[in-house]
């Protein structure tokens, strides 16, 4: 079965280092774009979805609307539900809405416990409300939260890691997405990098704190299961695994990207075109993938990894043993591995 997104393309305020398709909130343009939202999810009237994700931008802005909205989507009895948020936007009448809706999962921007760490990445909230936040999310019933967590930020250490990392799994959370901050061309800290560059952990740093992060979340019960994601048992995220597993999925809104009946396109970055348009507008990114590729490049993001075949088996003797893990046929790589699985994925395809 295919799960659906939902690109929601507001923000209170644009992150300096993120490149996601985002413009400042209007409450005339969420009820427009609720609008277009709706008319390009009756194309898809005869599909039925068992995992829809909000992601954005910051989806809870538009917590008025997601009722709506899902009731324009047909949706299976045990469906996963998404609603990506902030903290600072997160309040009760916020998180009841999002609950009554019909979201049964949310995913909150932590990012960090640490007030330096959170300055530094420009964040609005301070550690305080980021945990306020989740408890108020326990309290309004979500017992399926996501916390994001930022590593290689300027001012961390090893320590105040694992101080946040400690805190964060104290509360009453059941996933975390553990991301290496990544400079992005397009983004302020892009455009300033000269001036923030010595002030950023290097790579081996940065591949220490990735490797602390790995060991402290499990040893506090949230299993790796793929290259950035932690969770306890029963709780790995079913949409974003539909990614690594390369099953389709429709993408609705700007900068949305879609894999459906064997095609991969995406919808062009601009919300004016999205709103002014009776259907979005879809360009073709890949008509034919190549699905030995695929398999290859989206599985070994997974713990789970791939089945061994023996072109692969004959070009693993050019990689360190370290790197990589074999079991019941398969190949996955360890956490070591993930630091480098570009160069590995590169290697397994030459």
């Amino acid at each position: 079965m295919r799960g659906l997104y939902i690109h929601v393309p507001f923000c209170l305020k644009k992150c300096p280092y993120c490149d996601f398709y985002s413009l400042p909130f209007s409450e005339s343009r969420a009820e427009e774009y609720k609008n277009a939202v709706v008319r390009n999810l009756a194309r898809y009237n005869n599909e039925q979805f068992d995992t829809v994700y909000f992601g954005g931008g910051t989806p809870s802005l538009l917590y008025k609307y997601i009722a709506e909205i899902l009731s324009n989507v047909n949706y299976t009895l045990n469906a996963e539900i998404t609603a990506e948020c902030n903290p600072e936007s997160a309040g009760e009448e916020v998180l009841g809405e999002l609950k009554s809706a019909g979201i049964n999962r949310l995913s909150i921007g932590v990012q960090s416990l640490n007030d330096s760490e959170l300055n530094a990445l420009g964040r609005k909230h301070s550690a305080e409300e980021a945990k306020n936040a989740v408890l108020l999310a326990n309290k309004a019933g979500f017992e399926n939260i996501s916390a994001d967590l930022m590593l290689g930020v300027l001012n961390q250490t090893e320590r105040s890691l694992e101080q946040t990392i400690d805190e964060l799994c104290r509360l009453p959370i059941t996933h975390v997405s553990a991301y290496l901050l990544k400079i992005e061309e397009n983004t302020v800290f892009g455009k300033k990098y000269a001036e923030i560059a010595d002030k950023l952990p290097n790579e081996d740093f940065q591949a220490e704190l990735y490797l602390a992060a790995v060991e402290a979340l499990e040893k506090r019960g949230f299993i790796q299961y793929e290259i950035s994601n932690f969770a306890k048992s029963g709780y790995e995220s079913r949409h974003n695994l539909k990614y690594w597993r390369a099953e389709e999925y429709v993408g609705i809104g700007p900068s949305a990207h879609s894999y459906y009946k064997g095609k991969r396109f995406a919808v062009k970055k601009s919300l004016e075109n999205f709103l002014g348009s009776e259907f979005q507008t879809e360009e073709i990114t890949d008509e034919f993938p190549d699905r030995e590729e695929e398999r290859i490049m989206l599985g070994l993001r997974l713990c789970e990894g791939i089945e061994l075949t023996e072109k692969i088996t004959a070009r693993l003797k050019f990689i360190p043993r370290e790197y990589y893990r074999i079991s019941g046929g398969r190949l996955s790589l360890t956490p070591k591995g993930f630091l480098v699985s570009n160069e590995i994925i590169a290697e397994l395809l030459s």
